[in-house]
């Protein structure tokens, strides 16, 4: 067997192992029960109430489509928009590359203190572009001292852990857990009451905003024709982050640009209900380029980062519609196997549905081949998307896909497979095939309905769930029994 497949073999035992212990956490269990009551509710709730929603949608979906069918010509208007108003572009081909751009802005701008304990201060808005090439690790290990300014992503940073959620980082937490953790941070006890652990929260971020000379956010749109980064947020935490440093650092996958000011409205409309449920975020911050003379903040310099990271190969391949993504969360909020097994399981940045197809893109399909397989296929995340991604097909594109390559499928399965293709292309064989599955396991099983035991290789499904026993009696029996006088 490849070295390829052993390690996908791994990951995906790892991932049995990991929704096996979310569904033994009763805490994690509840946490997550609450999701379709509160944002999964919310977003069905606020497309219901706004008139022509899907019609709105479609034209969310339509954007997005157009500007990747010509992303070379809107990224170079991009660029000239942004270097017009006074910033920098930067082109990133992955996630290496990017973070030794970023670290380079930060060297040169501020000598050779920086690469030091004690150099320059970074903070932090959520990105979820900034965990996928993992910046963090990268400025840490160069001595610099970085702070998330979400606050569920300062609790996941001060707790060590990965976010479980695209809007939610801490959404497996409980409010004793995130008690517990802050008071390690603070150094005293803090009480188990949401409205505190905010106070102490924000006391701590504002002296980090202070005295930050670099601010580093990602960009949930960003428009072509004036060379404006869009960022969204219910906290205020962006606005400090972009307006107090003197060094500013967006960080964006090169999906995210959208050709006019006109588009953007559209965006924020689904984005936000999408999201939360709201009409609109709180804050929208519209950044255009360095401070200006005359204008009292804002940073002196001004730099966005292009990032590639496979999406080029995505975006010549089948799977393009996975770059319609606006990172809203909706699906996760839907989906049956997320809201069980939560966002950890998955093992990669990118949780649920959409991660089930995006880490495979980016990371590799053989070392993540049981992500595909992690959905029930119910397009219960199709209907939640704001934009419309068909993500059921997709994974059905990616099954196809890692089947067909060598040394995915061992010699027991594949036979498996190609015995059933047998049977769908002959009816006779068929007939055989379900009239000796009724007389046999049918008739045995006919009471409990439940195999709770499959032999050999075929053990791996019981070993965590039952099998559904074959009906005693065939359907077509039971038809010709139904059509006699």
């Amino acid at each position: 067997m490849p070295a390829s497949t052993d390690y996908s073999r791994h990951q995906h035992h790892e991932f049995l192992a990991a929704a096996g212990a979310a569904l033994a956490d009763a805490k994690l269990q509840s946490a997550l029960a609450k999701l379709g009551d509160t944002l999964g509710q919310r977003n069905r709730d606020a497309f219901a109430a706004m008139a022509e929603s899907d019609l709105l949608r479609e034209r969310a979906r339509a954007i997005k489509d157009a500007t990747l069918a010509e992303l070379d010509r809107h990224l170079e208007t991009l660029e000239a928009s942004v270097v017009r108003r006074g910033g920098q572009v930067h082109y990133a081909d992955d996630g290496a590359a990017a973070c030794r751009i970023v670290l380079d802005v930060i060297r040169a701008a501020g000598g050779p203190r920086v690469i030091s304990a004690g150099g320059l201060r970074v903070v932090k808005s959520k990105s979820m572009t900034s965990e996928e090439i993992h910046l963090n690790q990268a400025l840490e290990a160069e001595g610099l001292e970085v702070i998330e300014t979400d606050f569920g992503e300062y609790i996941i940073q001060v707790a060590k852990q990965r976010p479980s959620h695209l809007v939610a980082p801490a959404v497996h937490l409980r409010i004793g857990e995130v008690a517990e953790i802050l008071s390690g941070d603070a150094g005293r006890p803090l009480p188990a009451d949401a409205v505190e652990l905010a106070a102490y929260t924000r006391g701590r971020l504002r002296s980090a905003f202070a005295s930050a000379d670099v601010g580093i956010t990602g960009a949930n749109f960003a428009v072509a024709e004036t060379g404006t980064i869009v960022l969204v947020s219910n906290e205020g935490n962006i606005r400090l982050t972009t307006a107090l440093p003197r060094i500013h650092i967006a960080i964006m996958g090169i999906e995210k640009v959208i050709p006019k000011l006109a588009d953007l409205p559209v965006f924020l409309k689904v984005l936000a209900r999408a999201a939360t449920g709201q009409k609109l975020s709180i804050y929208t911050s519209l950044v255009s380029g360095p401070r200006r003379p005359g204008e009292l903040d804002g940073p002196d310099e001004f730099h966005v980062v292009l990032l590639d990271n496979g999406r080029s190969r995505i975006l010549a391949g089948p799977l393009r519609e996975s770059l319609f993504c606006i990172r809203c969360g909706a699906c996760l909020n839907a989906c049956p196997i997320f809201r069980n097994v939560g966002g950890h399981a998955y093992g990669g940045v990118y949780s649920g549905p959409i991660g089930a197809v995006l880490t495979p893109l980016y990371d590799g399909l053989s070392a993540n081949h049981h992500l595909p397989h992690a959905s029930s296929l119910c397009g219960a995340c199709q209907a939640a998307c704001p934009v419309k991604i068909a993500i059921p097909n997709m994974l059905i594109q990616l099954r196809e896909q890692l089947h067909a390559e060598p040394g995915e499928l061992g010699r027991l399965e594949t036979l498996a497979y190609r015995c059933w293709a047998w049977s769908m292309r002959s009816p006779r064989l068929y007939r055989l095939g379900t009239w000796l599955a009724a007389r046999t396991l049918g008739r045995w099983r006919r009471r409990q309905g439940w195999l709770r035991r499959l032999p050999g290789a075929l053990g791996g499904w019981t070993s965590s769930r039952d099998f559904p026993a074959p009906a005693p009696r065939r359907f077509r029996d039971w038809w010709r029994e139904e059509q006699r006088p």
